[in-house]
C-alpha cells in the first residue's frame, strides 16, 4: 500500500492522540475510594471503646450546630481576609477574627485549584484526581459519599443559592437552589446579586438546616482585571456586608431558639498574580477558612495566628458538626477548635470516630496496612481509651483523669494526622495497564515515524507500507493473538478496576488490531532499511550528502529540549530554553548569510547555500535553482544583512512584556506597566499603532474586499476595548465600561467573512484548476482571518506578541528563507521553534493558572460551553497556530512546490511526535515523583493539547497537499 508522506504523517499522528488519550485515561489516576457498596446503605455508627463486655454509648453525639451557612467566595486569597486588605475592606470579618467567637484558618487547596475539584473536597473529605482539571468544564453527578449525601439522609433540608456546579454534583439534594453559570466572567455584578437576592427571605424563613452560598464576583474580576484591581476592594466590602447581614440574623435567632449555629467563610482556591487559577503557587493553594459561632469560648486578648490546614478538613467537621456519619472517602482531619469546649468524654469520642474511619480507608486502600505508623498508633489510642473508659466510669471527675485524658487525646491527634498523611500520599491509584497500552501505541507510531524518514524527505515523498504482504499477515496474526492473551489474562486476574478492561470486547481488539499493524510495519521498516543499508554498502560510490551546520543545530535543539522535559525546574521555565533555542537559530542564521555574502560561497551544499531541488511533475527530473544572495540589490541586500538582528531585537522585547515561569513571574514587565490604569493613555498608543502596523501587515496579499473587511475588523477590535473600559477613545474618555459583546459581534462578522472568501478561494482553485495564485489569496485570506481573530481575543498589552510574530514571519519569508534557499524540512523546524517561542511570549506557562478562560466569553452574553472552548484554546495556542497556518503559506508559494507540503507535514508530524513520546516515558518513571502533580501533569496536559492542533494541522497541510496534487495534474 503507498502512501503520500504527509498522508502517512498525517495518519500516525491520528493514532498518536489516540494513544495518548489511553495513556491519560490511565495515568490520571482514581483518588482512593472506599470498596463498600456505592449504594450508601446506613450503618450502624462505630461504638465507643468497650469498657468491659459492652461499649455504653453505641450511638452518634447529638449536633453540636442547629443550622450551618456555608459561604464559599470564588478565588478568595488568604491575604484578601488575614491580610491588609482584609482589614481595609472587610471590617466586620476582621472584627470577627481578631476578638469575635471564631476559628480562622488557612486552608490548603491541593492542585488542581479549579472550582469543582475543590467542592468536591469541601464536601466529600477526599483529594479528587487531577482529571477533575478537564470535568470542570461539565462537571458530572458526584456518586461519592459526602457531607449532603449524609445531610439530606438524615431528612435535613438543603438550600443552595450560586455557582451551577453543586447543582450539577450534587443534583436532587437540594430542596430549594438557584444556580448560576460559573464561565461567564464578564459578569462580575448580576452574577452575585442572584445569590444575596434570596438572603433575606431565607434567613427570616428558617425552615431549612443547612444554606450553601457561593459567590463568583470576585473570581471574575481577578480573570478579566487581575487582583491589583479597585473592583477586587468593592467586592470585598459587598461580601463583608453580606456577612455582617447573616451573621446578625443568625445571632437574633440564637437568642429565640437557644441553640448555636455555625457560620463558615471559606475560599475554593485563591488566584494567582495575574488573577486565573489552577496551579499549585501559594496565592492560589492558601484560602481563609473562618468558623464562626457563638458556642466558641473566646478568651479575653486571645489572639490567635490563623492555623494551616487541608482543605479536606472541612467535611469531617461539618460532618461532626451537624451530627453526621462522617464521608467514607475523607482523608481530612477533625478541626478541634471546634470541640475544644466539649466535655472530655465527648472530645475523645469525636477524635475516635475520626480515626476509626481513617483507619477503615486506610485498610481498603493499603495491602500492608498493618505496618503503617499511623495505625500502629490508632491501636495504641484505641487501647488506652479503653482503659480511660473504665476509670471514667469508675471515677467521674479527678485530676488524673483530667490528664489521663489529656494525654489520650494528643494521642489520637498524632494518629489522626499521621493516617490522614498515609491516604493523602496513597491518592493515587494508577492504572498501569492503560498507561501501557497507550505507551505502546505512541512509541510504534514514533518508531515508525523515524523508520520512515528516508522515504519520506525523499524526492517522491512516498512510502510502501506492506501491509497485505504474507510475511506481514502471518506476523500480524500472531501477535494480535497473543495481545489478545495477554489481555484476558490481564482482565481477569486483576484486582483494581483498569478502564481498558471496562471497555467492549470489540472496541479493545480493535486496538489490539492496531498495535499488531503497528508493530509489523515497524519490523517491515526496520528489515527494509537492513536490506537497503546492505546494498549501500556493496555499492563503493562515494556519497555527497552532508549535515550542515544548522541542521545540526536543528538536531541537537530539539533533542537537547526533549531531554530537559525529565526536570521539573526545565518545565517550570520551559520558556527559557525556547528563548535560547530561537537566538541560536537567528545567530545561526546570521552567520550563514554574512558567510555567504561575504566569503562567495552560496552555492555550496551543506552551509545553506542557496541550492532549492524542484521536482518537476511532468518530465520526472530534479533540476536545480540557484537563488543566491547576490541576486538581492541595494536595500534589499542590506535588509537581508539586518534581518537576523531585527528579529533578535524583536524576540528581546518580548521577553520583556510578560514574565512567565515560576521563579521570576513575580517580577516587574511592561505588560503590568501598561496594564495599570495610570498608563491607559499609553496603552491606547501603543494598541492603535500595532492594529495599523498589523493592518498593513496583513493586507498586502489579500483581496480588496477582504481589505476592507481587515480594515473594519481592526477598528472594531479597538471599539471593543474601548467599550470594556481597556482603551481610552479621544472622544469619549469618561464613558463607562460595558461588555462590549455588539462591539464583538461586529468583529466576528468581519473575520467569519474573510475566512469565508478565503474558502472559496480555495475550493476554486481546487474544483476549477484556477491560477495557483488563487490558492495563494485564500491561503492567505484564511491566515489573516485568523490573525484579526488573535488580535481580538488577546489583551491589549499583548497585541505587540501579534504584530512582531507578523514582521518576523515577513522577515524571514523575504530575506532569509527565499534566498538562501532553505529546503522544506528546516523551514518546518525554524517554524515550529518560533511557534512554541511565541506560546510563551503571550506570557503563558506550563501551568495551568496561566489559561486565560475570560477570552472564551468575548462577545457572548451567556454560556456556551463549545464557542467558550474553541476561543479559549485558540486564543492559548494562537502563537503555534499562526505560525503553522504560515507555514502552509510559505510553501505554497510558487516556488515551493512538488513535495515541499508533504515534506514539510512529516516533519511537523515528527518534531510534534518526539516530545509526547520521550515524555510519557519521563512520566511514567517519575510518577511518584514530588512534583508529578504540579509540574509534569500540567505539562502533559499541555502537550496532548498541542498533539491534538498538531493532529488538525496535518490534516490541513495533507488536503493542501492533495489541492496542489489535483490543481498540477489538470493543469
Amino acid at each position: 500500500m503507498r502512501l503520500g508522506s504527509g498522508s502517512f504523517a498525517a495518519c500516525c499522528v491520528v493514532v498518536e492522540v489516540l494513544g495518548l488519550a489511553v495513556f491519560l485515561r490511565g495515568f490520571f489516576p482514581a483518588p482512593v475510594r472506599s470498596t463498600s457498596s456505592s449504594e450508601h446503605r446506613a450503618e450502624a455508627p462505630v461504638p465507643e471503646p468497650a469498657a468491659g463486655a459492652s461499649s455504653n454509648w453505641t450511638k452518634l453525639p447529638p449536633p453540636l450546630f442547629s443550622k450551618v451557612v456555608i459561604v464559599l467566595i470564588d478565588a478568595l486569597r488568604d491575604d484578601f481576609v488575614f491580610g491588609s486588605k482584609g482589614v481595609k475592606f472587610m471590617p466586620y470579618t476582621s472584627y470577627l477574627v481578631e476578638k469575635g467567637a471564631a476559628h480562622s484558618f488557612v486552608a490548603e487547596a491541593k492542585p488542581p485549584t479549579v472550582t469543582m475539584p475543590r467542592i468536591k473536597a469541601l464536601m466529600t473529605g477526599s483529594l479528587p484526581g487531577f482529571v477533575d482539571v478537564v470535568r470542570n468544564l461539565n462537571s458530572p453527578a458526584l456518586l461519592e459519599d459526602s457531607v449532603l449525601r449524609q445531610a439530606k439522609a438524615a431528612g435535613k433540608r438543603i438550600i443552595f443559592y450560586g455557582d451551577e456546579t453543586w447543582v450539577k454534583l450534587f443534583p436532587k439534594h437540594f430542596v430549594e437552589y438557584d444556580g448560576t453559570t460559573s464561565f461567564f466572567v464578564s459578569d462580575y455584578t448580576e452574577v452575585d446579586n442572584n445569590v444575596t437576592r434570596h438572603l433575606d427571605k431565607v434567613l427570616k424563613r428558617g425552615d431549612w438546616d443547612v444554606l450553601i452560598l457561593h459567590y463568583l464576583g470576585l473570581d471574575h474580576i481577578g480573570h478579566v482585571f487581575g487582583p491589583s484591581s479597585p473592583l477586587i476592594g468593592h467586592k470585598l466590602s459587598e461580601m463583608d456586608g453580606i456577612l455582617t447581614r447573616i451573621h446578625t440574623s443568625l445571632l437574633s435567632e440564637e437568642r429565640k431558639a437557644l441553640s448555636p449555629s455555625l457560620l463558615v467563610l471559606c475560599g475554593d482556591h485563591g488566584m494567582s498574580e495575574t488573577g486565573s487559577h489552577g496551579a499549585s503557587s501559594l496565592e492560589e493553594v492558601n484560602t481563609p477558612l473562618i468558623l464562626i459561632s457563638s458556642s466558641f469560648e473566646r478568651k479575653p486578648g486571645d489572639i490567635r495566628q490563623p492555623k494551616h490546614v487541608q482543605q479536606t478538613d472541612l467535611a469531617v467537621t461539618l460532618a461532626v458538626g451537624l451530627g453526621l456519619p462522617i464521608p467514607k472517602n475523607s482523608v481530612g482531619s477533625l478541626l478541634f477548635p471546634v470541640i475544644e469546649g466539649k466535655p472530655m468524654r465527648e472530645q475523645l469520642r469525636f477524635l475516635h470516630l475520626n480515626s476509626v474511619q481513617l483507619s477503615k480507608l486506610l485498610q481498603e486502600s493499603v495491602p500492608s496496612y498493618e505496618k503503617e505508623p499511623g495505625f500502629e498508633q490508632f491501636k495504641v489510642s484505641e487501647r488506652l481509651h479503653r482503659n480511660w473508659i473504665k476509670l471514667y466510669l469508675e471515677e467521674n471527675s479527678s485530676a488524673a483523669l483530667l490528664n489521663l485524658g489529656v494525654k489520650l487525646r494528643r494521642q489520637y491527634l498524632d494518629a489522626i494526622r499521621t493516617l490522614s498523611l498515609s491516604l493523602s500520599r496513597q491518592v493515587a491509584q494508577y492504572d498501569i495497564y492503560s498507561m501501557v497500552v497507550g505507551t505502546v501505541v505512541v512509541l510504534e507510531v514514533l518508531a515508525l515515524l523515524l523508520l520512515s524518514i528516508p522515504q519520506a524527505l525523499s524526492n517522491k515523498a512516498e512510502l510502501e507500507v506492506p501491509l497485505l504482504s504474507p510475511m506481514f499477515s502471518l506476523l500480524f496474526y500472531l501477535m494480535f493473538l497473543v495481545l489478545s492473551a495477554i489481555h484476558v489474562i490481564v482482565c481477569t486476574s486483576t484486582e483494581s478496576s483498569c478502564y481498558f478492561c471496562s471497555l467492549s470486547w470489540l472496541t479493545a481488539a480493535g486496538v489490539m488490531v492496531l498495535i499488531s499493524a503497528l508493530l509489523c510495519a515497524v519490523v517491515s521498516a526496520l528489515s527494509e532499511m537492513f536490506v537497503d543499508g546492505k546494498l549501500q554498502r556493496k555499492n563503493t560510490g562515494p556519497s555527497n550528502s552532508r549535515w550542515s551546520e544548522l541542521d545540526l543545530l536543528i538536531l541537537l535543539g530539539t533533542m537537547g529540549h526533549v531531554l530537559s522535559l525529565g526536570a521539573s525546574s526545565f518545565i517550570e521555565e520551559e520558556h527559557q530554553t525556547w528563548y535560547f533555542l530561537t537566538s541560536t537559530l537567528c545567530l545561526a542564521l546570521c552567520h550563514e548569510i554574512y558567510r555567504n555574502c561575504f566569503l562567495g560561497n552560496c552555492c555550496e551544499p551543506g552551509l545553506g547555500g542557496a541550492v532549492v531541488a524542484l521536482q518537476d511533475e511532468d518530465a520526472g527530473k530534479v533540476h536545480k535553482s540557484h537563488t543566491p544572495l547576490d541576486s538581492l540589490r541595494g536595500s534589499e541586500k542590506w535588509m537581508a544583512l539586518a534581518s537576523p538582528w531585527v528579529i533578535l531585537t524583536c524576540c528581546r522585547l518580548l521577553r520583556s512584556l510578560n514574565q512567565t515561569g515560576v521563579q521570576w513571574a513575580h517580577r516587574p514587565d511592561l505588560g503590568h506597566w501598561l496594564t495599570s490604569s495610570d498608563h491607559k493613555a499609553a496603552l491606547s498608543a501603543l494598541s492603535a499603532f500595532c492594529l495599523v502596523v498589523t493592518f498593513v501587515l496583513l493586507q498586502r496579499r489579500c483581496s480588496r474586499t477582504s481589505r476592507v473587511a481587515m480594515a473594519l475588523g481592526l477598528l472594531g477590535v479597538y471599539c471593543y476595548r474601548a467599550a470594556t473600559g481597556s482603551l481610552l477613545l479621544p472622544w469619549q474618555r469618561d464613558k463607562a465600561a460595558s461588555k462590549g459583546i455588539v462591539e464583538a459581534r461586529f468583529v466576528y462578522i468581519f473575520i467569519l467573512g474573510i475566512l469565508f472568501t478565503g474558502a472559496r478561494d480555495l475550493l476554486k482553485s481546487q474544483v476549477a484548476a484556477a491560477n495557483p495564485k488563487c490558492k495563494a489569496v485564500g491561503l492567505w485570506e484564511m491566515y489573516s482571518g485568523l490573525a484579526l481573530l488573535a488580535a481580538l481575543l488577546l489583551r491589549p498589552h499583548n497585541l505587540p506578541v501579534l504584530v512582531l510574530s507578523l514582521l518576523i514571519q515577513t522577515l524571514m519569508t523575504s530575506f532569509i528563507w527565499k534566498p538562501l534557499g532553505h529546503d522544506a524540512a528546516e523551514v518546518t523546524v525554524m517554524h515550529y521553534w518560533f511557534g512554541q517561542a511565541f506560546f510563551y511570549f503571550q506570557g503563558n506557562s506550563n501551568s495551568i493558572s496561566t489559561v486565560d478562560v475570560s477570552v472564551g466569553f468575548v462577545g457572548l452574553d451567556s454560556y456556551m460551553e463549545i464557542p467558550a472552548v474553541l476561543l479559549t484554546a485558540f486564543a492559548t495556542y494562537a502563537g503555534p497556530v499562526l505560525w503553522a497556518i504560515h507555514l502552509v503559506n510559505f510553501l505554497s508559494s510558487e516556488t515551493c512546490r512538488g513535495p515541499a507540503m508533504s515534506h514539510a507535514c512529516f516533519c511537523y508530524a515528527l518534531v510534534c511526535s518526539f516530545p509526547v513520546s520521550v515524555y510519557i516515558i519521563l512520566v511514567t518513571s517519575l510518577r511518584y515523583h514530588l512534583f508529578i502533580w504540579s509540574v509534569f501533569s500540567p505539562k502533559l496536559l499541555y502537550e496532548g493539547m498541542h498533539l491534538l492542533i498538531t493532529a488538525a494541522v496535518c490534516l490541513f497541510f495533507t488536503a493542501m497537499d492533495q489541492t496542489g496534487t489535483r490543481s498540477r495534474i489538470s493543469s
